[in-house]
């Protein structure tokens, strides 16, 4: 983990020609945060609670699993009529103890309600947390930031100093971490304490993310986390058995793996 950030999902990119689409079937999470973020394309996003909200680059979807919630992923009859790129970043964030029981809950915030601030030529957009001085309107449950990088070539960003711990992922391009080449794909973990600074070796996007160590080990199992295994077992047998609430409109089901 680096802070309560316990996953990255890099999507993509993919090019859907028309009549082709993304298809996540409906799953279940419980005792995380599911941070959607994508840079090109559109997912619908379809949850246990009603909620339907077609997510677009800059914007950020926050849908907080607590005891228990399940969605689906897929592209909308728009994006299937037309070729479609799709490129971004799902990330897991787990919550602290106090809040794994929490009632689920999902939470929208469009590209222009996000802080956006220059660097010295880059460009930063606060997707969560705090950082420079600024603060998302992404309720978040733990010390955190996590921040989409535009980083020209030649051109050097910071990463925040706070909190403890601190990573940086390449999501396209080339960037020069601490004199070490990062490229597409590859994250470099930061020493707390020491001074992170991010060069574009080209143009690059760049994730500056991090936050606090949580409180205790987490265990991670399918689309599982939490603090108890014994809550993560249950958690199987529920799915199994039928016991979440279903996905209106949304009829399909990822099984549980056997494995």
């Amino acid at each position: 983990m680096v802070g309560p950030f316990i996953f990255f999902d890099h999507i993509g990119p993919a090019e859907f020609a028309p009549g082709e689409g993304l298809d996540v079937r409906p799953h279940p999470h419980i005792h995380l945060a599911t941070v959607t973020y994508l840079f090109e394309g559109e997912i619908l996003h379809r949850d246990s609670l009603g909620s339907v909200q077609p997510i677009r680059p800059g914007a950020v979807n926050w849908m907080t699993a607590g005891h228990g919630i399940v969605h689906s992923e897929r592209s909308g009859d728009e994006s299937r009529a037309r070729r479609e790129r799709l490129h971004g970043i799902q990330s897991w964030v787990a919550l602290p103890r106090a809040e794994e029981g929490r009632d689920p809950c999902f939470v929208h915030h469009p590209a222009d309600t996000l802080p956006e601030l220059e660097q010295g030529g880059a460009t930063l957009r606060l997707v969560a947390g705090s950082a420079f001085g600024e603060t998302s309107p992404v309720e978040v449950f733990s010390p955190l930031f996590y921040l989409d990088v535009r980083l020209p070539r030649g051109v050097t960003a910071p990463v925040p100093e706070e909190p403890r711990e601190r990573a940086v992922y390449v999501a396209s391009g080339a960037v020069e971490v601490g004199g070490r080449s990062l490229k597409e794909g590859q994250m470099a973990i930061l020493d707390h304490g020491v001074h992170g600074a991010v060069r574009g070796e080209e143009d690059a996007r760049v994730l500056f993310f991090g936050g606090e160590p949580l409180d205790g080990e987490r265990h991670l199992w399918w689309n599982f986390v939490s603090s108890s295994q014994a809550a993560i077992d249950a958690a199987k047998r529920r799915w199994r058995d039928g016991g979440f609430d279903p996905v209106p409109g949304d009829d399909e089901f990822i099984p549980l793996p056997e494995a």
